[in-house]
């Protein structure tokens, strides 16, 4: 991506910006950059409407969410169009993007009704029975979207869905890598008939601060250290977030595996999309008995990889010559401290982001590639004696976003999946938890904070709570209003105790 100015000024996010493919370094399009002076005014605007949309209800609101799931689906070859010559990507990657989107709305279509309606909740004693409890699911006004550049119509509308499912309007701030795709998934919105509650910013740094100032709940996707500064940012005004940050996702292969399912997963798991993948396979850690056997297959999968843009490919380039560095001082790291490349190991020939898929072995925690995300197509693999030292090893990390365990043995597999310490692990297989849309998807530790997506947990923490305390009968609670003498004092302390302890009693016993 390049950025030019209209004005020829020193911020080159002003004026008009110009797109370029990373494969092929075509213009890919054009883009107006955001004045970050003219976000208050937008998200004032969407403040407004906003009104409009809670009004509608969970079922208005469903009605318009099919309508842009259909307008998704029938354009969705112009949007991996664009997606190939924004991103470079290969056409298989690109493919993922849309479906994953139909998946998600179909699910909130289908369940968001119930999962936002008032809940009744009982008395937590008997005396409070004459007391009616309902928690209201009441949408923040504004939710700004920060989203990232690896999956530019999967990561930003994967959150924005959530939350103009919940009643929300969305201020969205695609990647400036990424500006175009974010453009044409607006217009969708607005040809499918959805209100003006979906509206975007366009810019870096100066442009996504004037979000967060601007908007009532925070959703950012991208590394653990922006993350950080996001969250503080935020806390200024004490506007909630939620960060779905960087990964160093491991996978454990036990020594009873089916070794090809097992490699097979490995190689597509680490070189999806280049690798640019937050829940991508970034370390492998393989049972002595079963490693020469796994990597040899590694090997031959990797071999059959076509690397290039489009169609007819494995995986694209990556994002920029920013991101080939990162994979070229990981890789470098490692051969200087005693690894070796099997495969790859160096940038693609020609022109283009692209770096070949590579191959790790005789790898430790020293080196870059197992400790510090590299979001490239690189599979560094440990060989370990026990399933005591993997565990021990893929716990030894910052992050916890996901990770893998196969074995045949699947009671075995889970017993060591929850020893893992991240959000979720996927049993013989990778990254199969982004398609579980009935469950929560997100991270430990500096991997982020909160659900990104997924069951009703991905539509409420866009909602304020508010509770409902009502009477059931005319008996009001005026009787104990300033009846503070002694003895009533001691009566009520008395029977309050008493019938708080009754189920503490039952469980000691």
């Amino acid at each position: 991506m390049t950025a030019t100015s209209d004005a020829h000024t020193a911020n080159p996010f002003t004026g008009t910006g110009t797109i370029t493919n990373p494969a092929t370094g075509a213009v890919a399009g054009t883009v107006h950059w955001t004045d970050p002076a003219d976000v208050a005014q937008v998200a004032a605007g969407l403040r407004t409407a906003q009104r409009e949309w809670e009004a509608r209800g969970p079922k208005g609101r469903a009605k318009v969410l099919a309508r842009y799931a259909l307008w998704l689906g029938e354009h969705r070859a112009e949007i991996e169009r664009l997606l190939i010559a924004e991103t470079g990507k290969s056409a298989v990657d690109a493919a993922q993007e849309v479906p994953l989107i139909l998946m998600i709305t179909s699910y909130y279509v289908r369940t968001m009704e119930k999962a936002l309606a008032p809940e009744s909740r009982p008395a937590a004693l008997p005396f409070l029975s004459i007391k009616k409890i309902t928690v209201h699911y009441r949408p923040r006004p504004v939710v700004g979207i920060i989203a990232p550049w690896n999956y530019p119509v999967a990561n930003a509308l994967m959150d924005a869905i959530g939350a103009l499912a919940a009643g929300c309007a969305v201020l969205l701030k695609p990647s400036e890598r990424t500006p175009l795709t974010a453009e044409l998934l607006l217009r969708g919105w607005l040809e499918a008939g959805g209100p003006d509650v979906l509206a975007l910013a366009q810019g870096a740094r100066a442009v996504s601060e004037a979000v967060i100032d601007n908007s009532d709940f925070i959703q950012f996707t991208g590394s653990s250290a922006t993350g950080a500064k996001v969250m503080e940012r935020a806390a200024r005004r004490l506007t909630p977030v939620s960060l779905e940050l960087g990964g160093k996702d491991p996978m454990i292969v036990l020594e009873d595996a089916d070794v090809d399912l097992a490699a097979h997963a490995a190689v597509w798991g680490a070189m999806f999309n280049a690798g640019q993948t937050c829940v991508s396979v970034e370390r492998v850690y393989v049972l002595d008995q079963v490693y020469d056997q796994f990597v040899d297959a590694v090997v031959r999968d990797v071999a059959k990889l076509q690397v290039g843009a489009g169609e007819g490919n494995a995986f694209g380039a990556l994002i920029d010559d920013d991101q080939v560095a990162v994979t070229e001082r990981h890789v470098a790291d490692a051969l200087a401290k005693g690894a070796r490349a099997l495969t790859g190991g160096t940038r693609g020939a020609g022109s283009g982001s692209f770096y070949e898929p590579t191959v790790l072995v005789d790898v430790d925690h020293t080196m870059l590639c197992m400790t510090e995300e590299t979001f490239g197509p690189t599979l560094p693999i440990m060989r370990v004696s026990t399933v005591d030292e993997a565990v021990r090893l893929a716990n030894d990390s910052p992050y916890g976003l996901s990770a893998a365990v196969f074995s045949k043995d699947l009671e075995r597999a889970e017993a060591v999946a929850v020893r893992l310490d991240c959000g979720g692990v996927n049993i013989n297989d990778v990254i199969s938890n982004l398609m579980c849309t009935t469950a929560p998807m997100g991270g430990w530790k500096t991997s982020g904070i909160g659900a990104r997506f997924g069951g009703p947990e991905g539509l409420r923490k866009y909602c304020r709570i508010e509770t409902v305390v009502a009477p059931r009968t005319n008996v009001g609670a005026g009787g104990n209003y300033y009846n503070n003498s002694p003895r009533a004092l001691k009566r009520m302390n008395t029977m309050m105790t008493k019938l708080a302890l009754i189920r503490p009693r039952r469980v000691a016993k």
